[in-house]
């Protein structure tokens, strides 16, 4: 069971335009990558991460598109005669890092342009200085709440070094729509553990303990179950804080507090770091990521009131228990809101 799947997503304010673009290019890639059904949420496995969703390369549409400058100065224009067939790729500057794969977490800058028109319909604005994380889809997600969750970012991004700046054409995904571009920009590699300064334990919550690899043990204290929700600081990062409603990255472990067994958690998925809005999980959850600096790591003991209930209604396994995770908070992304 995934914690972060148990509600719907609740998102108030929605570009639709724009992640009906991108979902529908999704569903375009997919004939030529040999993509996963768009529906699909599986886990993906290391073998899955290891080669490229498309590998597309560079034609005459992608190589006639014009980008002056960089950074959220850099000014894209699509020349009215292009012809925008066919998903194509250009690197229009190769960095010197690692090439990216699928499954990768990154910083990027990007524009997504209306080929037809030269109209920006989406950027990075949102984000610091330009920039946002993005958590490169192996699959396409049941539901999108930020245009950076397509696969179309993995297939714009996959294959080529950080430090890179490529463009991606992708033609009209249905009559009387018009085709676009996407220009992205790859930063740095972020890290996949919770990498800020130690945090001295709190008195009464469980312990934890990290293994080489940054995976967590959870021993509890011989105490009486908390009857409030409880959160404390293991490691203090100093990078963006978490507000309500964004698209958070994470590594997590969640256990009992009746027995100590483990429930759920990404490092037992090859430790691939999971991504949901803090508005779409349990109270408890919630409180735990909201207001955190990205680079922290967190234990959060909940009573049932903030998890799964005491009642019989919509019962299951986790109702009437009191849970406690531990929580690497590796990213956060402001959701791109309607104008």
């Amino acid at each position: 069971m995934s914690l972060p799947r148990t509600r719907g997503l609740i998102v108030r304010k929605r570009p639709l335009i724009i992640l009906s673009t991108v979902a529908a290019a999704t569903l375009l890639l997919a004939g030529c990558s040999g993509g996963a059904d768009p529906e699909s949420t599986a886990t993906p496995d290391a073998s899955a991460q290891s080669s490229c969703l498309a590998d597309l390369k560079s034609g005459a549409g992608s190589d006639a598109v014009s980008v002056e400058g960089s950074g959220a100065d850099a000014k894209i224009t699509v020349p009215a005669d292009a012809e925008l067939t066919e998903a194509q790729r250009s690197v229009v500057v190769e960095g010197d890092g690692e090439d990216v794969k699928p499954g990768d977490l990154i910083s990027l800058r990007y524009q997504l342009i209306d080929a037809k028109t030269n109209e920006v319909l989406s950027t990075s604005e949102r984000g610091p200085d330009g920039v946002l994380s993005a958590l490169l889809a192996v699959q396409q997600p049941q539901q999108m709440v930020d245009p950076t969750q397509s696969t179309v970012f993995t297939v714009a991004a996959e294959c080529v070094p950080i430090g890179s700046s490529v463009v991606l054409t992708l033609p009209a995904a249905q009559e009387g729509s018009n085709p676009s571009v996407l220009y992205i920009e790859t930063i740095e590699e972020l890290p996949t553990i919770a990498s800020g300064s130690d945090v001295d334990a709190t008195e009464g919550m469980p312990k934890v303990e990290l293994d080489d690899a940054g995976s967590p043990t959870i021993t509890l204290p011989d105490t009486d179950a908390p009857t409030e929700t409880e959160v404390a600081e293991l490691k203090q990062g100093d990078g963006a804080v978490v507000a309500s409603g964004d698209l958070v990255t994470v590594q997590y472990r969640g256990v009992k507090w009746s027995d100590g067994t483990e429930f759920d958690s990404s490092w037992s998925r090859d430790a691939a770091p999971t991504q949901f809005q803090t508005t779409s999980v349990v109270p408890g959850f919630k409180m735990a990521l909201e207001g955190q600096k990205v680079g922290s790591q967190v234990v959060v003991t909940m009573p049932p009131k903030d998890g799964y209930g005491e009642g019989e209604i919509n019962a299951n396994d986790l109702t009437g228990e009191t849970l406690v995770f531990v929580v690497d908070i590796l990213a956060t992304t402001p959701i791109e809101q309607a104008p």
